[in-house]
């Protein structure tokens, strides 16, 4: 089966009425090309991530990895594994972390979702406004968290009762608002990566030390860069 999807400059096509059979055979099919998939009840999104969306959810995924080693918060990362629940929904989330269920998954080579607990935490760069279509997705695979970053925003999603709120904090880092995050994300082009991530590190440290009176600092804003 040959499969001609996306031709410059488009990044993001979509399908309707494709089965699940369909899904799981693209899937395969595209094993090795640099596409992301996500189905949601019959419709498909199949997108070529941007280079500015590779960097968005490489920095926030050392950002979650900052935060866990500042607040010794273990975490299990598995990237963008695929994850389905049959017939349903699938996909592939741009970075994903086991915080409370790491024992349930730690060491093993395959995953599936009807025996094992979905991650805890997702990452999802949207610059297309697709997300609200995803977040179905992940509530229907059981993700506790989504963090979801448009290129200017960063909102943290919290699922209750089979939906997502909008929360000011992480239920896994919660020294640390979402506003502060979304301060260092908003210096990244114009600031060094690894000189960002530090001083990311430096904020999380604090905030972490001082617990609940962290609250009037702002890391960001108080220029520890």
């Amino acid at each position: 089966m040959t499969v001609t999807l996306l031709a410059p400059p488009a990044e993001i096509i979509h399908l309707s009425g494709i089965s699940w059979k369909t899904y799981e055979t693209l899937l395969a099919e595209m094993s090795d090309r640099r596409l992301r998939l996500t189905y949601n009840r019959g419709n498909l999104e199949i997108m070529a991530p941007s280079t500015g969306h590779e960097f968005s959810k490489t920095l926030i995924g050392r950002f979650v990895e900052t935060l866990a080693e500042e607040s010794l918060v273990p975490i299990y990362p598995l990237g963008s594994t695929t994850f389905k629940r049959p017939q349903l929904s699938g996909a592939e989330p741009d970075e994903c972390f086991y915080i409370d269920n790491i024992e349930a998954v730690r060491g093993k080579k395959r995953l599936d979702l009807n025996e094992d607990p979905a991650p805890d935490l997702v990452i999802e760069i949207d610059v297309t406004s697709s997300s609200q279509n995803r977040l179905q997705v992940y509530a229907d695979l059981g993700v506790a968290e989504v963090w979801v970053y448009n290129g200017e925003s960063l909102v943290i999603q919290q699922l209750q009762n089979g939906s997502y709120i909008t929360s000011p904090t992480s239920q896994f880092f919660i020294n640390i608002p979402i506003s502060e995050i979304a301060i260092f994300l908003q210096q990244a082009e114009t600031l060094d990566y690894l000189e960002l991530v530090k001083a990311f590190g430096t904020c999380a440290l604090i905030m972490y030390l001082l617990g609940e009176r962290s609250s009037p600092l702002h890391c960001g804003q108080n220029r520890l860069l």
